[in-house]
């Protein structure tokens, strides 16, 4: 399987072992007491309740995850209320989380529970919030021998410089789910989509105006457009976001290329 990432087009990004990590998508139903906004002692206000929550989930991987261990807890959706002078009956939260280690994912997913429940407890919420999960994805694990065949595979096709090891990604794929379904290798793989003259221009962009390092050149100077180099190339559309675009070609044809490729790493001719 392949997916196209925001690296150089004409890229083939794999790595034996973990390649995405495991997901999960919660929404979270936060029960208040509707008032007027002119009376707030007389309402449960899902509102305050809800934004407590949200700021005490990021604490999460700030303060429970160890600094050698990797998570991400994403609130991608708050809605509470329609009228500025309504307090709401009740809020929902949806949130995305990330881990690469199943120790990791279960104290994450017990840490979101217990915020939760925590804060609306403190919040002196009507009933108990309740905690819906929508999606669930497993890390995508590549075979190690199979990698290494279709690996060998593309570097024969495109060449050394075409190929290169990515480190894990913290983007999820149902992908794996085909090879522990059937117990079979399985291997997955990216395509870079982006534009190369759009990334020399952001290449460029961040050289400019710091100057180039020298003899005895300041290492805060230097760090600095290391720093600069990074957020200017940040700025490149990312997948999912609303300005992605990737470069039809080489993309397209690298893509199909690396399908043929693979599947015929393991087809006789």
């Amino acid at each position: 399987g392949q997916h196209v990432m925001p690296t150089p087009a004409g890229l083939v990004g794999i790595r034996a072992g973990v390649i995405t990590s495991a997901a999960d998508s919660l929404q979270v139903r936060l029960f208040g007491r509707g008032a007027h906004g002119s009376m707030p002692q007389a309402s449960v206000d899902p509102v305050v309740m809800a934004a407590a929550t949200v700021l005490r989930l990021q604490t999460i991987v700030a303060r429970e995850v160890a600094p050698t261990g990797s998570a991400v807890v994403t609130v991608g959706a708050l809605q509470v209320g329609t009228k500025e002078n309504v307090i709401p009956e009740e809020g929902i939260i949806k949130l995305n989380l990330r881990t690469f280690d199943p120790d990791v994912h279960r104290s994450v997913l017990a840490a979101v529970e217990r915020i939760v429940m925590a804060e609306a407890q403190a919040s002196g919420a009507s009933r108990p919030p309740e905690i819906t999960k929508l999606d669930h994805y497993d890390l995508v694990c590549n075979d190690e021998e199979a990698t290494g065949r279709v690996e060998a595979a593309f570097r024969a096709h495109f060449g050394a410089n075409r190929v290169v090891e990515v480190p894990p990604l913290s983007a999820s794929e149902d992908f794996g789910s085909f090879g522990s379904g059937w117990a079979v290798p399985s291997v997955f793989w990216t395509v870079g989509g982006t534009d190369l003259e759009a990334r020399r221009q952001a290449e460029r962009a961040a050289a400019q105006g710091l100057g180039e390092p020298g003899e005895g050149v300041d290492p805060d100077l230097e760090a600095r457009r290391q720093a600069e180099r990074a957020g200017r190339l940040a700025e490149l559309p990312t997948n999912h976001n609303p300005r992605f675009a990737p470069a039809i070609h080489p993309t397209l044809q690298t893509g199909v290329e690396a399908l043929v490729v693979g599947a015929c790493a393991w087809l006789s001719w």
